[in-house]
């Protein structure tokens, strides 16, 4: 397994590459110029013109593909052209509240996801499986924001239970931490564990119509046994699998999530740095959650060892 997951390791280094390649490319290739945002509305064309020599904008574009190439590879993601601060330091500032969001959103939605997932399949055909199915195509149908913006207006603004915006440290206190996570986790995870329930119910049933599981019911073992021993432990490998592809969602509505609620998190660093063209900031920040995906792809890969004792690397 170790040979396997170095090997694995290693092919990120090209996925790497070509992500950094199609990055870099978009942003040079799209509209805007950071040189004119910084200089403002009255800037002169020859102010614009410094701006951009100062900042190396007036390069060719394999040479500043090179120059930010070479810095990557030292570990340097560059420097915010309006703030002058590293790009790690500007993450690195930014990352416990996308970090908090998502794990508290990840455990939520699978904790509640597995579950209704196995009830609906263990009940299939029953009012319970219909209203659970129902609940999981309306909530991987609604956009993130949609449901953000409800969930506001029903309990922080009418019902005044819970902050609006803004975010708390755990360091502070975990009850307004918590406080401060309900809204943007429920919003985040609604579509998440719509995604995880449908596929648990898809899986459980493949399962459940197996010999073993008959056999199981047969020799006596009660219900709950045979769900959770038996047939959830089978179907366990497709149910990883989806939460693994499902961080790409969490990925995406931590950019939206974060916007609408005010967390000062790396989600709300990009769409700053979206707006402003902050370049090395959205470059850098891209790179940081590809090689988010690649890793958590690979530890999925790897917890297949746990669910399939067939399955060996």
């Amino acid at each position: 397994m170790l040979s396997y997951a170095l090997r694995r390791l290693a092919a990120t280094i090209p996925v790497m590459g070509v992500v950094a390649l199609f990055v870099f490319s978009l942003l040079y290739l799209s509209p805007g110029d950071p040189a004119a945002v910084i200089a403002g509305d009255i800037a002169t064309e020859d102010d614009i013109a410094r701006i951009r020599a100062r900042l190396g904008l007036d390069q060719s574009y394999f040479v500043r593909f090179g120059t930010w190439l070479w810095a990557l590879a030292h570990g340097d993601l560059g420097t915010s052209i309006f703030t002058g601060l590293p790009v790690t330091t500007l993450i690195g500032q930014r990352v416990e509240p996308t970090l908090a969001l998502t794990l508290c959103t990840l455990i939520v939605a699978v904790a509640l996801a597995v579950p209704l997932g196995v009830v609906a399949a263990a009940r299939a055909g029953s009012w319970i499986d219909r209203v659970v199915m129902a609940i999981s195509v309306l909530g991987f149908s609604v956009p993130v924001f949609v449901l953000a913006y409800g969930l506001v207006l029903v309990f922080a603004v009418g019902l005044e239970w819970l902050p609006v915006q803004g975010y708390s440290s755990i360091t502070k206190g975990l009850w307004p931490f918590v406080q401060h996570m309900i809204l943007p986790s429920a919003a985040l995870g609604i579509t998440y564990m719509a995604l995880i329930a449908r596929i648990t119910r898809a899986s459980m049933l493949d399962v459940l119509a197996q010999d073993y599981v008959r056999t199981a019911h047969a020799k006596g073992l009660a219900p709950s046994a045979v769900l959770t021993r038996h047939a959830l432990k089978n179907a366990a490998v497709p149910i990883v699998t989806i939460i693994g592809i499902g961080i790409a969602l969490l990925i995406g509505g931590v950019v939206v999530t974060e916007t609408v609620f005010a967390i000062p998190g790396i989600g709300r660093l990009t769409v700053d740095a979206i707006l402003r063209r902050d370049y090395p900031i959205i470059q850098g920040v891209t790179l940081l959650f590809s090689a988010v995906y690649v890793l958590v792809n690979l530890l999925v890969d790897l917890s297949y060892t746990l669910f399939d004792p067939r399955i060996r690397y």
